[in-house]
């Protein structure tokens, strides 16, 4: 043995969180991997089958309560109970009855694949500001803008995530504009916006089958407006996912007080003053006042989000 660690239940190595539930890596090692998955109420899951050798997964209840369903046969499982699956033919299905714990032992890398993607993806992100120096750092602030909006608002801890996480990858799509269209000093011809146009598209795409999936929509609709003259889609008013509005707010208040090649930063106080103009027009007025509100008070302020000089 070449290692001993002692630690509780609420220490790990790294943590993973998705739409309703979240893993964290207790310890590996030999190709095992020891987790604590958190599973909110009310969610249906799956245990499936492993093509890629034999598979042992177990788990053990640690608080919570849910029903283990195979071949048409039902078990209700609670606080000090265990289920173990090797070498599944089908698929077994789980649900939660409420916010559930459970002690997740698997000898498939689940957790690293996980960690693995989500990294991936955020490396494109830092890619895309690298390909555009003007808007480094863009989708960090974007999401701290967005965090502050969203507790004004008292989002629940769902929402918060999938604000959050739509926030910070929002731009991801960029990754397929040419960079002489990203970093053109001038004024972008027709075909040249076409290409911009496409991004929410594209990083829709992007995390579509990922474990991003669920902020696909809010991707794809962070450029759409209340008065149906944003894109892709020219969706309108509530047809437009919460989320993806606060973001269009935050998006483009960044957008206006970052230096671009063409034109100079402009100041908190014209930008608010050209988000307000548009207020009820192309953005939800309440969200707007919410902002406004972030600023007046410090939530948002131009000591914590200072744009550094590139």
């Amino acid at each position: 043995m070449k290692d001993f660690t002692a630690r509780n239940l609420d220490q790990h190595i790294e943590e993973v969180a998705m739409k309703n539930s979240s893993l964290a890596l207790l310890a590996h090692g030999d190709g095992i991997e020891v987790l604590k998955q958190v599973i909110k109420g009310d969610v249906i899951s799956y245990i499936e089958p492993f093509s890629g050798g034999e598979l042992l997964e177990f788990f053990f209840v640690v608080e919570g309560k849910l029903m283990c369903k195979r071949n048409n046969e039902e078990i209700i499982l609670e606080t000090g109970d265990y289920f173990y699956a090797y070498n599944l033919k089908e698929n077994v299905e789980l649900r939660t009855f409420e916010d559930t714990v459970l002690l997740y032992v698997t000898s498939k890398p689940i957790f690293s694949s996980l960690s693995k993607e989500i990294k991936e993806l955020k490396e494109i992100v830092v890619h895309v500001e690298e390909k555009d120096v003007y808007t480094h750092g863009h989708g960090k602030r974007v999401r701290d803008f967005a965090y502050a909006v969203g507790k004004m608002l008292k989002l629940s801890e769902e929402q918060m995530e999938k604000l959050l996480m739509g926030a910070f990858f929002h731009d991801i799509g960029k990754v397929h504009v040419p960079e002489e269209i990203l970093k053109k000093p001038g004024k972008l011809t027709s075909e040249e916006f076409e290409y911009i146009k496409q991004h929410p598209e594209k990083g829709a795409q992007m995390v579509k089958g990922t474990s991003l999936e669920y902020i696909l929509d809010i991707i794809l609709q962070h450029h759409e407006r209340i008065d149906g003259s944003g894109y892709p889609q020219g969706l309108k008013g509530n047809e437009i996912l919460l989320e993806a509005q606060i973001i269009g707010i935050v998006d483009s208040f960044d957008a206006m007080t970052s230096k671009r090649p063409y034109r100079d930063a402009m100041s908190w106080e014209d930008a608010l003053r050209e988000l307000k103009s548009l207020s009820g027009i192309k953005y939800d007025s309440h969200l707007i006042s919410v902002f406004e509100k972030c600023i007046q008070i410090g939530l948002i302020s131009k000591k914590k989000f200072n744009h550094k000089k590139q």
